[in-house]
């Protein structure tokens, strides 16, 4: 299965890109920048690319991220600490960012002859991300088979989109995946913030998949404490 990976740089998505790598045939990594705080993930994603030996297309979205305001990952709003399941971590939604870069990534499989789009939306972030839950995923399938229809059939794959983080470690690991080569914090700082919600969510995951987790993280421990506040 010839296979586009929709990459950030961020755990998920380089653990899926090297799954790929191994099970399919991975033709190319496509990335977005939307003007997230965090952009320094990108550095992450061409790092996987280069290390996979395929193209890397760096899609410049920040004229149209910047139309989708009101999100901490875009907008000079903070980026709230705490766990996922958290209500306050509705803020850091990007209205339909996942739709827009799905159908850039399904035009671009189209044109390169490929048999799939591949995104490591995953069980976790169905709380907060409506683009990433599997009745999204199910309908924007179906509305590219009838955008392609004639021209192209690619389908949607996401391997990931009933499991938890943990089980994108696990199999991270199985596929050799550099974890301290991929970046998650939204603060875009130095190091991962070990705060807010993505970080605390990695953190856990490393925890609940029994695998070593290399991050070097600014608050190691808060994780614990924003797990059990959150009644995980």
């Amino acid at each position: 299965m010839k296979t586009v990976v929709i990459c950030s740089g961020g755990l998920d998505s380089v653990s899926l890109a090297h799954m790929v790598a191994a099970e399919h045939e991975l033709v190319r990594l496509v990335s977005f920048d939307y003007g997230q705080r965090h952009r320094k993930e990108l550095d992450f994603a061409a790092k996987c690319a280069a290390r996979l030996g395929v193209p890397h297309d760096l899609i410049d979205m920040r004229a149209i991220g910047a139309h989708l305001s009101g999100s901490a990952l875009t907008d000079d709003v903070d980026v709230p600490d705490g766990h996922y399941a958290e209500e306050t971590m509705r803020i850091t939604v990007v209205p339909n960012r996942n739709a827009i870069m799905l159908a850039i990534a399904f035009g671009i499989a189209a044109a390169q002859k490929a048999d799939a789009v591949a995104t490591a939306v995953h069980g976790g972030d169905h709380f907060i991300y409506p683009d990433c839950r599997p009745g999204f995923v199910s309908a924007f399938e179906e509305m590219q088979r009838h955008a392609l229809d004639g021209y192209a059939a690619v389908r949607l794959f996401t391997p990931f989109v009933h499991l938890p983080k943990s089980a994108i470690v696990t199999a991270g690991a199985k596929h050799g995946t550099p974890f301290a080569e991929t970046w998650s914090c939204y603060k875009g700082a130095e190091t991962h913030c070990g705060r807010c919600g993505t970080c605390v969510e990695r953190r856990e995951a490393f925890h609940l998949a029994g695998v070593a987790d290399p991050t070097t993280y600014a608050d190691p421990d808060f994780w614990k404490a924003a797990v059990a506040a959150a009644g995980r």
